[in-house]
């Protein structure tokens, strides 16, 4: 069975270390005997110093953003390695954010990808579709290409040790939700892609989370769904309850 994987990604919130130190204090308390979910939260890089008090706990520090690059003229940019002395594990890549504001593409995510592999953290890399695309009925055509530009020559021990989560991009801040069929629909067909790609077996075991407007109050439906291993969770992540309770609808059993 798959481990279910829950993630916050705070963006551009939270930013200073003591406001990080702040919220996780209490989070930490309200998720501390959760053992059966692996749990990591992202914070903007000023307050990663701040999430150091994470350590020695069940909960993994992650960072939003990184380059291929190990060191070099690259102005406002972070390498892996950095991030590393930081004892950061997790690495989200691909956010439709850094796709649509900073038009970073499938070829620029997949050396990113790459990078972060050879450095042995552990990505998260996003996919997902806009409004315009679902209503035309191409999300499967923007998930395919996605897959194939974004998993380029990945090998199959590559690809085991990432995580895909799939974020429609209508649903992201929006306070729309994709229902958790719909989610799951496609859920379901980046298995088939991935089977398609790999094998089965590699297909069943990659997790995938779901990221767009997950809260307390649709997470227990949506993780309920055969093919979603978790959620990539925004603004539901800024505060200690609505994250905590986040997390514990994924412990119970589908």
């Amino acid at each position: 069975m798959r481990k279910f994987i829950i993630g916050g990604n705070w963006k551009m919130n939270r930013g200073t270390p003591q406001a990080a130190k702040d919220m996780l204090e209490e989070f930490i308390r309200l998720v501390r005997e959760i053992n059966n979910v692996d749990i990591f939260i992202a914070p903007p890089f000023t307050s990663l110093g701040g999430a150091s008090i994470l350590l020695n706990t069940n909960i993994k520090i992650g960072a939003q953003n990184m380059y291929f690059e190990d060191t070099g003229a690259f102005t406002g940019e972070i390498s892996a390695k950095f991030l590393k002395t930081l004892n950061v594990e997790y690495i989200i890549l691909g956010h439709s954010e850094r796709r649509n504001i900073f038009k970073e593409t499938d070829e620029m995510i997949n050396k990113k990808l790459k990078k972060a592999l050879e450095e042995g953290l552990k990505p998260v890399v996003c996919i997902g579709e806009h409004l315009e695309e679902r209503e035309a009925g191409n999300t499967k055509n923007v998930i395919k290409r996605q897959m194939e530009g974004t998993f380029k020559d990945l090998k199959k021990e590559q690809i085991i040790r990432t995580v895909i989560a799939y974020e429609p991009i209508w649903a992201i801040g929006t306070g729309r939700t994709a229902t958790p069929q719909q989610a799951d629909e496609v859920h379901a067909y980046i298995r088939e892609i991935l089977e398609k790609t790999y094998d089965a077996n590699t297909a069943s075991s990659i997790r995938i989370q779901y990221g767009g407007s997950v809260k307390p109050n649709n997470a227990r439906e949506l993780f309920e769904m055969e093919n979603i291993d978790g959620g990539l969770v925004g603004g539901a992540s800024l505060e200690a309850a609505s994250f905590a309770a986040i997390i514990k609808a994924a412990t119970k059993e589908k």
